[in-house]
């Protein structure tokens, strides 16, 4: 029996979710998995609190920052002095990980394990062969080390943004992003909002911003729905923060808006609706891929987000906007032209890949490709 040990890091819900994913596939499979959180078991609980409590404040209350950040890591090499043996962090307890459990190949889901576990086989450790999972639909220097045998990435685009960035080919394989199981289902859309509780006759407005819904624009959202003309319907997905649920609850009060807190069965609200407001995160893009929902993309964190943001627009799979008057514009467009949403569905049909998760533990299982 096989065991793969996969490394996570909880930084927005992306990384856990495509961990939880590809642990369910591989157990599938007839393997054994461990996951393992690279911050919290192999640097320091208190490390990981304070690191992800720094993330999303700056995500809230200086995004530029945080820009400028992402702009200087993918300038540098992961093992850049200028990262301050950042991507060396927990590299000990991983080496003393790797000798206890001794996986017979190890997944990577984050940019930081696996840099250290690079840096691991760069110091001559024995280190099981290394896949790793790109997240999100760009290529960044963060993500590139030496001694990763290979990258599953989310599409074509980024699989030739690392070759061009100095990865061989064979190293680079388009899977898609791991998804749970019933993204590769379909769903019939009357039948759900039957269950759901909202009309059939009229259109549906799916409206999301993560699990930490505060980093989204949600109230801008929300104030715009309810001045759109004719009978549109929405669901809006706050995440946990009780206190925008009870604004927004507020600035719904009166409309056919309907405002849910955190949110388990995304698969079953995007299969009732007819077009997606979001900000554009990996895991969020590749689940309305899969859905085919078209998307409406509206305040997108700076760095990945909207660079996942530019990919999905060149791509054909959404519409963006980038003030609350063109996002109303956009609106009014998807929901009136029926055309657009047909236009959207056929690039989503180019670009998905449902079956991601089966894809990367297909790759992971097969006979490993040697180092060159």
């Amino acid at each position: 029996m096989r065991h793969v040990l996969i490394l996570t890091a909880s930084y927005g819900s992306g990384h856990n979710e495509a961990a939880r994913s590809l642990a369910a596939g591989f157990v599938a499979r007839g393997a054994t998995v461990t996951v393992v959180d690279h911050f919290r078991e192999l640097v320091h609980p208190l490390f990981e609190r304070a690191s992800r409590h720094l993330y999303l404040t700056l995500l809230r209350r200086a995004p530029l920052a945080w820009a400028a950040a992402y702009a200087l890591g993918d300038r540098m090499p992961s093992d850049s002095p200028l990262a301050f043996g950042m991507t060396r962090l927990g590299t000990p307890r991983l080496a003393a990980r790797l000798a206890a459990l001794r996986p017979d190949a190890v997944v990577t889901v984050h940019a930081t394990p696996a840099a250290a576990l690079s840096a691991l086989a760069g110091e001559g450790q024995p280190v099981p062969p290394h896949t790793t999972v790109v997240t999100d639909f760009v290529a960044h220097s963060q993500w590139i080390a030496r001694g990763i045998d290979r990258y599953c990435v989310a599409a074509e685009e980024v699989g030739h943004e690392f070759v061009a960035r100095g990865i061989p080919r064979e190293r680079v394989v388009v899977t898609g992003v791991p998804l749970r199981p019933e993204f590769a289902r379909p769903m019939d859309a009357a039948a759900v909002r039957r269950r759901l509780g909202v009309r059939v006759d009229a259109p549906l407005v799916l409206v999301m911003a993560g699990s930490h819904g505060a980093v989204g624009r949600l109230p801008d959202v929300v104030r715009t729905l309810g001045r759109l003309p004719g009978p549109v319907q929405a669901i809006v997905v706050a995440g946990r923060d009780a206190a925008l649920v009870e604004r927004l609850q507020q600035l719904a009060a009166g409309t056919a808006i309907r405002v849910l807190g955190y949110a388990d069965d995304i698969r079953t609200l995007m299969a009732a609706a007819d077009v997606l407001v979001t900000k554009a995160g990996g895991m969020t893009l590749a689940e309305a891929m899969a859905a085919d929902l078209p998307m409406v993309l509206y305040g997108s964190l700076p760095g990945q987000e909207q660079r996942n943001e530019r990919f999905a627009a060149r791509a054909g799979i959404a519409l963006a906007a980038r003030s609350r008057g063109e996002l109303a514009r956009q609106l009014e467009r998807a929901l009136s032209e029926p055309a657009i949403l047909e236009h959207l569905r056929d690039g989503i049909r180019r670009v998905r890949r449902p079956d991601a998760t089966a894809r990367i533990v297909d790759a992971v299982l097969a006979q490993p490709r040697a180092r060159s």
